[in-house]
């Protein structure tokens, strides 16, 4: 067993069979393709959990209120602020933070997509909006109408740029589903 800062504890090798610790709930999560078997203090926020305690720091701690999306994730391919939830909350679930987006040394198209239209300045919320961008083109391949500026910038409402380069956001997201047929 190794212990992490904040009330918790991580078990290895993944199978163990080991007693929970003293406050801490037995939670599974697969992150970016890799089973996470871990026992969480039940107050760590999913953001932390990833920041803190597993050091995958694409997402960020912007408002800490949902209200930004700069911490936005994947959570079975649906868009999920990990700043509201509690960790164990997904306990089973399968997560996708912008660190396992790319499929190796090749970005994901939608990555691209922000480095060919601009799609960031200072890039603090451009892992959200990244991530945000590929969820909304999920949702819209699972049975939604085909994809106007003005509906792409109303799907995207949930994640804030500071900067403004929302034209690039939505040239980038518009080019992407042009490319899926959306």
């Amino acid at each position: 067993m190794v212990a992490l800062a904040g009330g918790l504890t991580t078990v290895a090798p993944a199978d163990a069979d080991t007693a929970a610790p003293r406050g801490t709930v037995p939670c599974h999560l697969r992150i970016n393709g890799r089973l996470y078997n871990l026992f969480l203090d039940p107050r760590v926020s999913l953001l932390d959990l990833l920041r803190e305690h597993l050091h995958l720091t694409g997402a960020k701690k912007g408002c800490d209120h949902g209200q930004c999306g700069a911490c936005t994730v994947l959570v079975n391919g649906r868009r999920a602020n990990s700043c509201l939830a509690l960790a164990i909350s997904h306990d089973g679930d399968d997560l996708t933070t912008i660190e396992g987006l790319a499929h190796g040394d090749q970005l994901d198209p939608m990555q691209q997509a922000f480095l060919d239209h601009d799609g960031f300045q200072c890039g603090y919320c451009t892992p959200g909006q990244i991530l945000s961008a590929v969820g909304l083109l999920a949702e819209v391949k699972r049975g939604h109408a085909a994809l106007t500026d003005a509906e792409i910038r109303e799907r995207m409402s949930g994640n804030i740029c500071r900067c403004g380069a929302y034209d690039g956001i939505v040239a980038a997201v518009r080019d992407v589903a042009r490319r899926d047929g959306v």
